[in-house]
C-alpha cells in the first residue's frame, strides 16, 4: 500500500524535515516542495496500519514537522 504525506514544516526547517525523512524505512522518497506544503513523503507498507505507524512513530516525531495531511493512493 502507498501514500503520500503532505508535511507543514516549522519556518525555515522544510529542508532539514525533507533531508531527515530520506533513508528512513518505510519512506520511498521525501522532497521539499513550493506551495502550501512544505514537504512531500512518500510512504509504502503492507497495510492502513503501518502507513499509520510510519506516521506517527516516525514523520510526527521528527523535529520541525507540524503538521501532516495522508493521501492514501487507490491505485
Amino acid at each position: 500500500m502507498r501514500a503520500y504525506v503532505l508535511i507543514n514544516a516549522s519556518a525555515g526547517k522544510a529542508i532539514e524535515v525533507a533531508k531527515s525523512l530520506q533513508g528512513v524505512k518505510g519512506i520511498e522518497l521525501a522532497d521539499a516542495i513550493t506551495g502550501e506544503y512544505d514537504v512531500i513523503a512518500q510512504v509504502e507498507a503492507p497495510d492502513v496500519a503501518g502507513i499509520g505507524s510510519v506516521i506517527v512513530e516516525k514523520i510526527q516525531k521528527i523535529d520541525g514537522v507540524f503538521k501532516t495531511v495522508t493521501c492514501l493512493a487507490v491505485r
